[in-house]
């Protein structure tokens, strides 16, 4: 092992993760950021590396991406041991997964500890005292989990005792309040952050509810997390998977999409794109076909020839956008 002491932080992005990661910066520590994607962060993809390395760079950090979608779906979305927030959201179980992982990563970066942004306090799930040592104890990496902005409110970790810290540069945060956040962003000209309540989408209402209709219905696959997030959604009698977009953008969105359960179609006139799941019945896609046409120009007394897979049907839309929404996921 070099002599160079190294670090692996928790990088959502965030202004918290951002302050721990310059706060051991500013001590001669290498930090690299762990950015761990498990889809259902709130920015586009691209958009978000592109994000995470401008603000890497700005503090100093080295930046790693880590794919993990496939196994929060299979290990913790649908089994957390310390169950959900108001939401659909594991967020203790999510944490200490992510721990866990870079844990097991730390030899690889030939690192030493690992960096959480955590806030005594802060969040009420997830961030009360006894929350972070449930954290500990599941990701198995008690004493290795520095929290630089709370440590002094915490038991000294191993980085602490070994010296590869000095505990009295730390901080010793507790509570919502953001003030002494913003005073050190402002001194290391740290801008343009993400906000604190902008992250994970399984911390939104309406994104649990289609979770939930989704899973009564089919399996959860990766694929499905990107199709979630666009488009209205509906539920068709035969049990169907309607997604219709609502402007040019989401249009592109649902085209770039690579489907196995979907199929994409278009409408024979200007209007939206829209995804319906591939093992349906000629009634479902009737149907869908109509409520297509009701979010696009077609006229309700004229008819449409609209071809769904292998499937053309005549159809009208709708006379109103109400007669649609009976079929929305609520």
């Amino acid at each position: 092992m070099s002599n160079k002491i190294r670090a692996l932080a928790l990088f959502s992005g965030g202004l918290d993760s951002l302050l721990a990661m310059k706060l051991l910066i500013e001590q001669g520590i290498e930090v690299i950021g762990l950015h761990f994607d498990t889809g259902f962060g709130g920015r586009a993809s691209e958009e978000k590396k592109r994000y995470l390395q401008e603000i890497a760079d700005k503090i100093g950090a080295k930046l790693e991406i880590v794919d993990i979608k496939e196994q929060f779906i299979q290990e913790i979305l649908f089994d957390p041991k310390y169950g959900y927030g108001k939401n659909f959201n594991p967020c203790i179980d999510c944490h200490a997964n992510m721990i866990r992982i870079a844990k097991a990563l730390l030899p690889r970066y030939d690192a030493h500890f690992i960096i959480s942004g955590e806030v005594v306090g802060q969040r009420p799930m997830s961030q009360r005292f006894d929350a972070l040592k449930k954290v500990e104890n599941l990701s198995t990496a008690d004493g290795l989990i520095l929290r630089p902005l709370s440590a002094k409110l915490l038991p000294p970790t191993i980085p602490e005792q070994k010296g590869w810290v000095d505990r009295e540069k730390l901080l010793g945060i507790s509570g919502r309040s953001r003030e002494v956040q913003m005073e050190l962003a402002k001194k290391w000209g740290i801008e343009n952050y993400e906000s604190p309540s902008g992250g994970c989408l399984l911390t939104d209402e309406n994104f649990s509810k289609k979770i939930r209709d989704h899973i009564a219905y089919d399996s959860f696959d990766v694929e499905d997390i990107e199709v979630l997030k666009w488009g209205r959604h509906f539920r068709l009698p035969g049990g169907a998977k309607l997604v219709v977009s609502r402007n040019k953008d989401e249009n592109e969105k649902l085209r770039s999409l690579t489907l196995s359960k979907y199929i994409l179609f278009s409408l024979p006139l200007p209007g939206p794109l829209s995804l319906i799941s591939k093992n349906t019945g000629p009634e479902d896609k009737e149907l869908a076909a109509r409520i297509a046409l009701t979010y696009s120009k077609a006229k309700p007394d004229e008819t449409y020839e609209v071809s769904i897979g292998d499937e053309t049907f005549n159809v009208s839309p709708f006379a109103s956008k109400t007669e649609a929404q009976r079929y929305f996921i609520k």
